[in-house]
């Protein structure tokens, strides 16, 4: 699929793909099939680069200029909401003509942008300005997630630290708050990828809007974008801290509660293994036992066994086991 975008009126519009492709300004492929794409290289005299050819890791394939085109290619997160969250790249092929966008996933940026620039004076003039808006909008989502993410780990902490403090006697369920810390810790990862390549990728358009003359206008629109991405890069690294934190505080109380169970079982045993001891005695019925036939033999040998029980308990409490 292919939405194609004018500028009206210092506003973005949607219009129709086969209207004057002068008045174009953004060009949007979303997962298209390749009669679309021979189509739009025919028309732009570019080549596109493949699912394959986007995916691949190195610099040099992701960000590259040829035949005085740029191919820009950041990895965006979507789904993030869902349980299966994604990171997939995006590629952002800048001439002097429109902007065109690559993808084969839908980003909440590319919905929200649409819809406010249609309604919101954005200084969509051109192809350049069109792609710093963008970027913008991309750059506002991902610090939406951090700030949602940091809220959830704030009410994971309570869960793990809070929760249950005023009934020492009942365990805790410890797995859905690991499932919450393995779930944040995957998305936050995905953000700090993201962020990571949104910041190389400011930096390399530097010169390439040095390339079309346009660098003094855009410059402080670009600064703030590169700021904005580094310090959310660092925010996302100080958010995994916390999320490195809270695993294992987690796993350190959940370690507590087994090692109380344990204390409870272990003096248990102790407490009765007394009792068991003269009562294996007195079980044994040899014929020179002299209490088997003394009518005070019964009492005596119950009144050992609970006498040791509490000796046993008295012990522990003496200590601070109990």
């Amino acid at each position: 699929m292919i939405r194609t975008y004018a500028a009206v009126d210092g506003h973005l519009h949607q219009i129709d793909a086969g209207a004057d492709a002068g008045r174009v300004v953004w060009f949007d492929l979303l997962s298209p099939d390749r009669e679309e794409e021979l189509r739009l290289q025919d028309s732009l005299g570019l080549e596109l680069p493949s699912q394959e050819e986007m995916a691949e890791i190195e610099d040099s394939s992701r960000l590259y200029i040829e035949n005085g085109i740029a191919f820009m290619t950041a990895l965006l997160p979507a789904q993030v909401e869902s349980r299966d969250p994604i990171l997939a790249p995006v590629t952002f092929v800048l001439g002097a003509g429109p902007l065109i966008t690559l993808r084969y996933h839908t980003p909440r940026a590319f919905d929200t942008f649409p819809q406010r620039a249609t309604r919101a004076e954005t200084a969509c003039a051109d192809g350049a300005s069109v792609l710093l808006s963008l970027l913008d909008a991309v750059v506002d989502r991902l610090a939406d997630l951090l700030e949602a993410c940091g809220r959830d780990v704030e009410r994971l902490a309570r869960d793990v630290f809070d929760k249950g403090a005023g009934s020492p006697g009942r365990q805790h369920d410890y797995r859905e708050v690991l499932r919450g810390v393995g779930r944040l810790g995957r998305v936050s990862t995905m953000i700090q990828d993201s962020l990571v390549t949104i910041e190389r990728l400011t930096t390399f358009l530097g010169p390439v809007l040095d390339r079309y003359g346009i660098a003094k206008t855009c410059r402080p629109r670009l600064k703030a974008l590169s700021r904005d991405a580094h310090f959310l890069t660092e925010h996302a690294a100080a958010l995994s801290g916390k999320l490195g934190f809270l695993l294992d505080a987690t796993l350190g109380m959940i370690s507590i509660e087994q090692n109380a169970i344990i204390k409870i079982l272990s003096i248990a045993a102790a407490v009765f293994l007394p009792p068991t001891l003269i009562a294996s005695i007195y079980g044994m019925n040899f014929a020179a036992m002299p209490e088997l036939n003394s009518p005070w033999g019964y009492p005596l040998s119950v009144g050992l066994m609970v006498g040791s029980v509490l000796l046993t308990l008295w012990f522990f409490k003496s200590r601070g086991w109990l």
